[in-house]
C-alpha cells in the first residue's frame, strides 16, 4: 500500500468521525451518525426561494436535459472552492482546521438509497449562510443568466457555471437535495440541514454535526437512477471526475472497489465466479495536482484544453496558450489562454475581468483584474505567485510593486505570443492570428493609449484594409514596404465603415496619384490614433485633418495651379464664409478634391464629426469644434456659385446644402434633416 493510500486510510473517517461503518456510508447514515437535529431546536423553518431562484430552478428542471453530467463538475467545483476558502481563512487562524488539515473531497454513491453525496471538509456554512447562499442569488449576473439561458438553452453547461449558480444544477438529476453543513470554528450544535425539492421553497433546521464542512446529497430522479442514464454507476462518476475535474488540486476520493471471487469447494475445477465489492478504503481518483505546477513538457495539449474549459466554462477550445515559470526579483507561474471567441461582455469595461490568482498554490481570488492591463481583459488563466502575501486584497493588489511587475510580464508574454502567430510562416498560425484579430483586434487597439511601454509591440500587431485592398490584413510594416518613392508619411483615413471610407471625398487626390491609404473603420481607431504619431520613424498622417502635403509627390505645375485657384475663387470663398456663418471655422479652396464639390476638414488635434457623434452617443460633453469647408474649384456646383445669375437667397441655400452634403459624406449627422430636405427640394424645383 502506498504512503498516499495509507495517509488516505488513516484520515478516512475525518469527514465522518461518528460513522463507525464506512461500508454503509450513505445519505441516511450521514444524517443519522454524523449529524442529528437538535432536540431542543424549534421546528423546521420553511422559506420561499426569491423570485429569480424560482425562475432559475424552473429552467433547470425543465430545460437542461442535454448535458446532465455538469452537476458533477459544479458540485466538485463548489467543494473545491469551500476548501480553498478554508485554507485562505486559516492563514490567519490555524484553529479553523480543527486538527484536520488534510483537505479533501469525497463522493459516495449509494445504490440502495439511490443517492449521490458530495462531501468536503472545507469552510462549511451555518444557518444564515445556508439561507443566503442556497436560497437567494446575490450575483448581479443572475438576470443575464436567465435571459441568456432562455435564448440559448443548448449552451446550458457553460452558462450555468459561468454565472455562479452551479449548485442548482443538482436539480437536473435529483428530485430532492439535502445539505448538511457546519462552519469551521463553530460548535457542533451550530450545524444546519437545508432541504428542498426545487419547486419553490426550502426548509432549514439546526442540527448537531461533529465535523466541519458540507455534505450535499442528491436523491436521484427515477430516470437517473437506472438504465443507461443512471448516475449510480461508480465507473461513470469516476469518468466524469476525470473529464471535468482532474485538475482540482485537492484529492477527490471514492470508495475503492475490488474483485472478490466466490468461494469454491476444494477439488471443484469449475471456474470461480465473483463480483466487485466495496471496501473500507478510499482511493483518490484524480491527479490531485494543479496543472500549472507541472512542467509544460509533461502536459498534453488535451490537458491544457480541458483545464481551460473547466476554468472558463467555454465550450470551445482556446485559440492558443502560453505556460511559463518566471524567475527573477518576482517569481510566479503564468498559464495564460487566448479564447477563440470574444465574450458578450468584452466591451463592458465595468464588468470584472481578470485571472485567477493563487499564492503558493493557495487560491486567493477570481478575476484579479490588476494582473492584466485593461486592453488584454479577454485573456484567461492562472497566476501562481511565490512572493505575494496570502492575505492580499484587491486594494493591496492595486498598490503592489510585485503585482505591477507581474502585470507587465503578462502583457509582454501575451504580446510576444501574438507576434509569434502574426509573423509565422506557418499557415495554421497565420490563420489563428486572423481569427484572433477578427475577435479582439479592436480591443487590442486600446493599448495604444493605455500601455505606452508596449505601444510599439501593439502597433506591429495592428491590421487594416487599405484603398487598394479590402481585406483587413495590411500592417504598418506592410504599408511602409509599398510606399511610393518620395512619400514621407503613412497616410490613413478613419470612417464609420469600409464603404464610407472607400467613397470618401478625402481619398480622391490619393486615388488619382495612386497613393495607398490605410482605411480605419473601427470606432476606437480615431481615439487610439491620437496616441500613435509615428511608426518605425515614419509619421502617421490623417488625410482628413489639416492641410494635405504630398511633398515630392506633388509637382510644381499642380502647386502653381492651386495658388491661382486661391486667387480666382476668393470672392466666392468670402461669400461662403458669410453664408455659413458660425457653422464653419473657415472656407478654403481644396487641393485634395477631384470629383466631389466639397469636404470637411478639421485641424490637427481636433475632434472629427465621427468622434463628436460617438462621444455624444455615449452621453459625454463634447467641446465645440467647427470644421473647415474645402471646395473644389473645378466642380460644376461650385462654379454655379460664381454665376452672377444666382440670387443671394439661392446662394445661401446652395451653400448650406453643399456644407450638409460634406458633413454627411464625412459620417456626421445633420442637426435639422427636415430643413436640409426642404432646401434640396426647393433647388430641384427651380
Amino acid at each position: 500500500m502506498s504512503e498516499q493510500t495509507q495517509a488516505d486510510n488513516k484520515n478516512a473517517d475525518k469527514l465522518d468521525t461518528n460513522n463507525p461503518d464506512t461500508n454503509n456510508l450513505n445519505a441516511n447514515n450521514l444524517n443519522a451518525n454524523n449529524s442529528t437535529a437538535n432536540e431542543s431546536s424549534p421546528e423546521l423553518k420553511k422559506h420561499t426561494f426569491e423570485a429569480e431562484v424560482a425562475q432559475l430552478l424552473h429552467l433547470v428542471t425543465h430545460s437542461l436535459y442535454s448535458n446532465a453530467d455538469i452537476f458533477v463538475r459544479e458540485l466538485v467545483s463548489n467543494a473545491s472552492d469551500a476548501c480553498d476558502k478554508l485554507r485562505f481563512e486559516a492563514t490567519n487562524d490555524d484553529s479553523l482546521y480543527e486538527d484536520d488539515g488534510e483537505l479533501k473531497i469525497r463522493i459516495n454513491v449509494d445504490e440502495d438509497a439511490k443517492t449521490i453525496t458530495f462531501i468536503d471538509n472545507g469552510i462549511g456554512m451555518n444557518e444564515a449562510d445556508a439561507i443566503e447562499n442556497l436560497g437567494t442569488i446575490a450575483k448581479s449576473g443572475t438576470k443575464a443568466f436567465l435571459d441568456k439561458l432562455s435564448e440559448s438553452q443548448k449552451q446550458d453547461g457553460q452558462l450555468i457555471g459561468q454565472f455562479g449558480v452551479g449548485f442548482y444544477s443538482g436539480f437536473i438529476v435529483a428530485d430532492t437535495i439535502s445539505v448538511e453543513s457546519r462552519k469551521a470554528g463553530e460548535t457542533a450544535d451550530q450545524g444546519v440541514r437545508w432541504v428542498s425539492d426545487g419547486t419553490g421553497s426550502f426548509t432549514v433546521e439546526p442540527i448537531t454535526k461533529e465535523t466541519r464542512g458540507t455534505a450535499i446529497t442528491l436523491h436521484l430522479k427515477e430516470e437517473y437512477s437506472e438504465g443507461e442514464d443512471s448516475y449510480l454507476d461508480r465507473g461513470k462518476i469516476k469518468r466524469l471526475v476525470n473529464k471535468y475535474s482532474d485538475h482540482i488540486s485537492l484529492p477527490i476520493q471514492m470508495r475503492k472497489e475490488v474483485w472478490q471471487e466466490d468461494e469454491v469447494e476444494e477439488g471443484d475445477d469449475a471456474p470461480a465466479n465473483g463480483q466487485m465489492v466495496l471496501t473500507d478504503e478510499w482511493e483518490t481518483i484524480n491527479k490531485a495536482s494543479a496543472l500549472w505546477t507541472r512542467s509544460a513538457s509533461e502536459i498534453e495539449d488535451d490537458e491544457y484544453v480541458d483545464f481551460y474549459k473547466n476554468i472558463t466554462y467555454d465550450m470551445d477550445a482556446p485559440l492558443t496558450w502560453t505556460h511559463n515559470r518566471v524567475e527573477g526579483r518576482v517569481q510566479y507561474t503564468q498559464l495564460l489562454y487566448i479564447p477563440k471567441k470574444a465574450p458578450v461582455d468584452l466591451y463592458t469595461r465595468e464588468q470584472q475581468h481578470g485571472l485567477k490568482l493563487y499564492v503558493k498554490r493557495v487560491f486567493i481570488m477570481d478575476e484579479a483584474e490588476q494582473l492584466l492591463p485593461m486592453y488584454l481583459r479577454f485573456v484567461k488563466g492562472v497566476i501562481d505567485s511565490a512572493d505575494l502575501p496570502l492575505n492580499v486584497s484587491r486594494e493591496i493588489l492595486q498598490e503592489s510593486r510585485d503585482v505591477k511587475s507581474i502585470r507587465d510580464g503578462n502583457a509582454r508574454r501575451i504580446l510576444t505570443l501574438l507576434a509569434s502567430l502574426a509573423n509565422s510562416e506557418d499557415s495554421d498560425k497565420q490563420e489563428k492570428f486572423a481569427q484572433f484579430y477578427a475577435e479582439f483586434g479592436d480591443v487590442i487597439k486600446e493599448g495604444l493609449g493605455e500601455d505606452m511601454g508596449n505601444q510599439e509591440r501593439i502597433a506591429k500587431l495592428l491590421r487594416y484594409a487599405t484603398s487598394t485592398n479590402d481585406k483587413v490584413e495590411t500592417s504598418f510594416e506592410d504599408y511602409k514596404g509599398r510606399m511610393k518613392e518620395g512619400q514621407k508619411a503613412i497616410y490613413y483615413l478613419t470612417a464609420d465603415n469600409l464603404a464610407a471610407a472607400k467613397n470618401s471625398p478625402q481619398l480622391e487626390l490619393f486615388k488619382k496619384k495612386g497613393i495607398e491609404v490605410i482605411l480605419m473603420t473601427s470606432r476606437v481607431d480615431e481615439w487610439a490614433m491620437n496616441f500613435l504619431t509615428s511608426f518605425d520613424g515614419t509619421p502617421l498622417q490623417n488625410i482628413a485633418k489639416g492641410a494635405v502635403d504630398l511633398g515630392d509627390l506633388q509637382d510644381e505645375a499642380e502647386k502653381a495651379e492651386a495658388e491661382k485657384a486661391q486667387e480666382t475663387m476668393k470672392p466666392v470663398v468670402d461669400k461662403l464664409k458669410t453664408a455659413l456663418g458660425e457653422r464653419a471655422k473657415d472656407v478654403k479652396v481644396s487641393t485634395r478634391l477631384v470629383d466631389s464639390p466639397a469636404c470637411l476638414v478639421v485641424d490637427e488635434g481636433e475632434l472629427s464629426p465621427q468622434m463628436i457623434q460617438m462621444l455624444k452617443q455615449m452621453g459625454q460633453d463634447v467641446p465645440e469644434s467647427k470644421p473647415t469647408l474645402e471646395v473644389n474649384p473645378d466642380h460644376p456646383l461650385i462654379k454655379k456659385l460664381e454665376s452672377s445669375e444666382q440670387s443671394a437667397e439661392d446662394f445661401d441655400k446652395l451653400a448650406q446644402v453643399i456644407f450638409d452634403q460634406a458633413l454627411l459624406a464625412d459620417g456626421g449627422q445633420l442637426d435639422d434633416p427636415a430643413a436640409y430636405l426642404k432646401r434640396v427640394n426647393e433647388l430641384l424645383m427651380r
